[in-house]
């Protein structure tokens, strides 16, 4: 049995990172002895203590600071070519124009909307962008079409999804058609610390389903339109630093561009 906690992200995201591990685990664990938990914690504090409670493993963004004071093996093999480091700026649809190829120091002096317990927040205060981070992603959503915030940034890779499930928040929000943000965000697995063969094994096959493609046809089959339509090559891109990037995965971007 492996206990995978797969809360507080989007559900596009879920059903990805539960099949790559489902991937990963196949002749090993079966699929039915992977129990999927999709609890959602609200508390950043409730979050990083899943490992306590039973989690065998989870994946989150290298460097997640909610885990720094925990014990857990870091798989240190990104899952997802860093695509969730691409940011699509949610806007409300009357502000396109003043959104249009922003600038860096533009969105200094505009307050981006963010979820609690999202990994981000951190990192936007880092690179001196104001931030309004409270509630859900549908509180978030709630509050920026009332104007409480001016935009919330989603990974190509999700974006489409979230904003489907919320029509009647979602109806006057669109998505910037010109800018990107960029930091380099990749997804990896967090293993607990009482499962160090778990950690060995997950090592060993995501390597292999790197080298044979595996991976990137498991990115294609589910984000695969998400990143055709984002056009990332024509849009203007804000790049941030990420100062939480593990050591070990130093220089990394996102192969899509």
């Amino acid at each position: 049995m492996v206990s995978f906690w797969n809360g507080n992200k989007s559900p596009a995201r879920q059903q990805h990172e539960l099949e790559v591990l489902q991937t990963l685990l196949a002749g090993s664990f079966p699929a039915e002895s992977i129990q999927n938990d999709m609890t959602s914690y609200p508390d950043a504090e409730d979050e990083s203590n899943v490992f306590l409670h039973g989690t065998d493993v989870l994946v989150t963004v290298a460097g997640n600071q909610k885990f720094a004071a925990r014990e857990f093996y870091p798989v240190q093999l990104p899952l997802c070519q860093g695509i969730l480091g691409c940011r699509l700026l949610i806007i409300r649809k009357e502000d396109t124009g003043l959104f249009e190829s922003i600038t860096f120091e533009q969105l200094q002096h505009k307050i981006a909307g963010i979820p609690d317990t999202w990994a981000d927040a951190d990192l936007f205060r880092h690179n001196t962008l104001p931030v309004l981070e409270t509630g859900t992603i549908e509180d978030i959503l709630f509050a920026l079409k009332n104007g409480l915030c001016d935009y919330v940034s989603l990974g190509i890779n999700e974006a489409e999804d979230i904003l489907s499930r919320y029509p009647a928040i979602t109806d006057s929000l669109c998505i910037d058609p010109t800018s990107l943000i960029y930091y380099p965000l990749p997804l990896v697995f967090y293993v607990s610390p009482a499962r160090p063969e778990l950690k060995i094994l997950l090592e060993k096959r995501l390597k292999q389903c790197h080298e044979s493609g595996v991976i990137h046809q498991l990115i294609q089959q589910h984000y695969g339109q998400y990143i055709r339509n984002t056009q990332l090559k024509s849009r203007h891109v804000i790049h941030l630093s990420n100062p939480f990037l593990p050591a070990t995965l130093e220089g990394f971007e996102c192969s899509c561009f």
